[in-house]
């Protein structure tokens, strides 16, 4: 069989607040809202789900947040029992300390663990670790 047409285009991400999200990543990245789907009949307010995506030659994937009813803020590093962090972004950037401190101020925390020299590890505002590095 001769292998089909395969790419992937976005990544979604399972949170407790996915317009939250959505806003935070905008303004991190400075990438626009670019779909914002409210909740179904018999969801709570928060439920639904959004999209940031690069703006027009940009490169990378678009970004989902959907809403899951029983999200637990992931653990990191993995702590026996708890719930881990099964996925991250990286997130390339040229001044690791500048873009630390723009994360920081959009919102992130900064881990207290940090595995290497030229990578940050900081977590969103709903517990997603994400990584800059250079």
């Amino acid at each position: 069989m001769e292998k089909p047409e395969l790419r992937v285009t976005s990544v979604t991400i399972g949170t407790s607040q996915p317009r939250e999200l959505a806003r935070f990543y905008s303004r991190l990245l400075d990438w626009p809202v670019t779909a914002d789907a409210g909740p179904a009949p018999d969801d709570p307010p928060e439920a639904g789900w959004t999209q940031v995506r690069p703006p027009d030659g940009v490169g990378g994937p678009t970004l989902s947040f959907e809403f899951e009813r029983h999200f637990t803020r992931p653990v990191w590093p993995a702590v026996d029992g708890h719930q881990t962090a099964s996925q991250h972004l990286d997130i390339h950037v040229q001044d690791l300390a500048a873009a630390t401190e723009w994360a920081v101020s959009c919102g992130a925390e900064l881990a207290d663990f940090q595995p290497q020299q030229d990578v940050r590890v900081l977590f969103d505002p709903d517990g997603h670790p994400f990584c800059l590095f250079v």
